[in-house]
């Protein structure tokens, strides 16, 4: 298993829109993310920053990735959630949410 943890900016003003979607992400969307072997997926916020942890379960993390990027569910949800979030500016231009490395874990 592999664990991912990202973060992303956020504006306050984009906050209440962005956890109104989230409270009911659509099923098509989840569905795509289990079938991609993201499991444990969650996405907290502190202030301006949006920190998301998941556990992968899969083989191939790239083509699961590939899979959920070319899911038309996913790009329209995409479509309505990228606008509020706020790339970081350390992030290269193709990393829109920046992994973090894992420094520590305890089961």
């Amino acid at each position: 298993m592999r664990r991912v943890a990202a973060v992303i900016g956020i504006e306050a003003a984009d906050v209440a829109e962005y956890e109104r979607l989230h409270a009911a992400v659509w099923p098509a969307v989840l569905a795509r993310l289990t079938a991609s072997n993201m499991h444990n997926y969650s996405i907290f916020r502190h202030g301006d920053l949006l920190f998301s942890y998941l556990e992968y379960t899969g083989d191939d993390f790239e083509s699961d990735n590939a899979a959920i990027a070319a899911d038309p569910a996913t790009q329209r949800w995409w479509a309505l959630c990228k606008p509020l979030q706020r790339q970081l500016n350390d992030g290269a231009d193709d990393d829109w949410w920046k992994e973090l490395p894992e420094l520590f874990h305890l089961d």
